[in-house]
């Protein structure tokens, strides 16, 4: 049941989401994999929204290079763990909701007890090695998987629904060659936001989701892009012969 306090936080959203939609997001635990520049919009539109269990893992420590794009962190931050300058702030935005915040590397031997019982996770990381990891678990758990990026100007976005849509390997087969990122911090705010909208669609079952459609978002051009994807049937991580299919069958 919704409280009078947070009827009155959520009155302009309880509009369209009505009762049911705002105790759905109240009883959801949503995983993100970051506290950087995706993470930051991802996290303040998921607790602003009233998502009532939100655990977010990082493993470093703000510093003042990631002003311009983690709007989680301010100046004053600079040499705390991200997950505690995180914690504290999605706190201040919301102190109805739970945060679990945890400063740890994500990593084939913790992943899984990391993203617990959570019914979905954003991917927020800036390493394709750690997203094909947190889709593998996705996989592994038939929890949807929000996939994010951003190189300056541009992003993409999906969302990923495990025996239905394409994964993350089918979409980008091979990680791309490592490299230092430049983001505009706003390209960070574009995509965050659309994944954040994704999770709030997802578990309120409102609109269409991105499910086997890619957005490509160019800023310099002002313009969003859609590409249409597959499961690839052959895949290592979702196949017709993959473990998780193997598991399933």
């Amino acid at each position: 049941m919704l409280s009078p306090r947070e009827r009155g936080r959520y009155m302009r959203q309880l509009e369209l989401l009505d009762d049911e939609g705002q105790e759905r997001l109240k009883a959801a635990h949503i995983f993100i994999g970051g506290a950087g520049g995706l993470g930051s919009p991802v996290a303040i539109y998921l607790a602003a929204a009233g998502i009532g269990t939100i655990t977010i893992v990082d493993r470093d420590m703000v510093d003042q290079t990631n002003l311009n794009r983690q709007i989680l962190h301010v100046d004053r931050d600079i040499g705390r763990d991200k997950t505690a300058s995180a914690e504290e702030h999605l706190r201040a935005i919301n102190p109805d909701i739970t945060v679990r915040a945890i400063n740890a590397t994500i990593r084939r031997e913790n992943a899984a007890d990391l993203v617990g019982s959570a019914n979905g996770i954003v991917d927020a990381m800036d390493n394709f090695g750690t997203r094909y990891l947190l889709n593998d678990i996705a996989l592994a758990h038939r929890i949807p998987f929000f996939h994010g990026a951003v190189h300056g100007f541009y992003g993409q976005a999906t969302t990923i629904i495990p025996d239905t849509t394409a994964c993350l390997r089918c979409i980008v087969p091979a990680a791309p060659p490592k490299e230092t990122t430049q983001v505009i911090g706003a390209t960070a705010g574009v995509i965050g936001s659309l994944q954040a909208t994704e999770v709030i669609k997802y578990l309120t079952g409102r609109g269409r989701l991105l499910a086997n459609r890619l957005v490509l978002w160019d800023g310099m051009q002002a313009k969003a892009d859609e590409i249409v994807v597959e499961r690839n049937p052959d895949c290592p991580a979702c196949g017709d012969r993959s473990p998780h299919k193997r598991r399933h069958t």
